[in-house]
């Protein structure tokens, strides 16, 4: 059911594992979005923004959605008539946390991030960046926004992560970010073009021809 340009780009890949996770992350894209276009998978035609955020190639639908997936799971988000944006990261304690904020972290976040306790600083460290790059996502903007130009919460159970936006004070208050259930061993956040939204959690359990296998549902209220 995929496009010739998406079996091109999945060939791109230099190993199968990840042409095999781009391919199949696509493919439950298509049935995903079927389920909720009424278009066949295979016809389902994808635009792009100037930095390559996805986006339905049909004029009259209100359907939004972002896509991420990290290690072996995906995570999938669909709105109607918002922005946004998700991302998933496997928990890798092995890696430079303090380096990376460093780099890449707003002066307030690196200030938290060297509080948190050593056994808790890889959770801390990708909460704070699923919540960035959820957050970039959604405004569709990738790289070309500094990650240090914006603040988000690093706190564990926090309703509203995005606390400011330097370019713009009142941005934040456009925006809804918060931390997604994403699984043992891994952090998720969802950003939002609204202060109020209403997130239901679905499992997929279905197959390639399924329209929506749900399992698992869960609710949440940010407000």
């Amino acid at each position: 059911m995929l496009s010739a340009d998406e079996i091109a780009r999945a060939d791109r890949f230099v190993t199968g594992t990840l042409r095999s996770h781009f391919a199949v992350g696509r493919g439950l894209t298509r049935v995903i979005l079927a389920s909720y276009t009424g278009v066949a998978p295979a016809e389902i035609a994808f635009a792009y923004g100037p930095q390559g955020k996805p986006s339905l190639a049909h004029p009259e639908s209100r359907l939004r959605f972002n896509i991420s997936h990290s290690h072996g799971v995906a995570l999938f988000a669909v709105t109607i008539d918002r922005d946004v944006g998700v991302d998933v990261e496997r928990v890798r304690p092995d890696i430079s946390f303090e380096a990376i904020a460093e780099d890449f972290f707003s002066p307030e976040e690196r200030d938290v991030l060297r509080a948190v306790p050593g056994p808790d600083k890889a959770r801390a460290f990708f909460d704070c960046w699923t919540r960035k790059e959820a957050f970039i996502k959604a405004r569709g903007d990738g790289l070309s926004l500094p990650l240090d130009q914006f603040v988000v919460s690093l706190e564990l159970d926090v309703t509203q992560a995005l606390l400011a936006t330097r370019w713009d004070r009142s941005e934040a208050e456009r925006w809804a970010v918060a931390p997604l259930e994403t699984g043992p061993g891994y952090r998720g956040a969802i950003a939002v073009e609204s202060r109020s939204f209403h997130a239901t959690r679905w499992l997929w359990s279905g197959g390639p021809t399924a329209r929506v296998s749900i399992a698992l549902p869960a609710h949440d209220r940010h407000e």
